[in-house]
């Protein structure tokens, strides 16, 4: 399996943007489609956005289209999610994750194989 180790959360105010990261070791990251989720106080963990392992092929949840956008650098391990307009209704955990089947976006959360921490987001109105 592959480690993950979140950073780049916080507080900010809605409008505003953040940009978080994923950080891969232990496998080949290039072996997997990587994907971020969050979940909010008292809800179950939904699907944000997923990317494919060459970075062409991307999903999104209808809630973020068009304000955040998920990227891969292979060479440095890492998957980042940038987030911009951001609302109230975006605070949450974030938590990246990782699938094996290296050419599938998956929405669905047990397709991924590896989990990281999660890094706190909030969004004050």
């Amino acid at each position: 399996q592959v480690q993950l180790v979140e950073s780049g959360g916080g507080l900010v105010q809605a409008g505003g943007s953040l940009r978080l990261s994923c950080a891969a070791s232990g496998r080949t990251f290039s072996r997997y489609a990587m994907g971020w989720f969050r979940q909010a106080p008292g809800k179950e963990r939904q699907f944000v956005a997923a990317i494919d392992w060459t970075g062409g092929g991307t999903s999104y949840a209808d809630s973020v289209r068009g304000r955040f956008t998920i990227s891969r650098d292979n060479a440095k391990n890492t998957v980042y999610l940038q987030m911009n307009s951001l609302k109230p209704e975006d605070t949450a955990v974030y938590y990246c994750a990782a699938d094996s089947s290296r050419y599938a976006t998956s929405p669905i959360e047990v397709d991924y194989e590896s989990w990281g921490q999660g890094t706190q987001v909030t969004v004050s109105s």
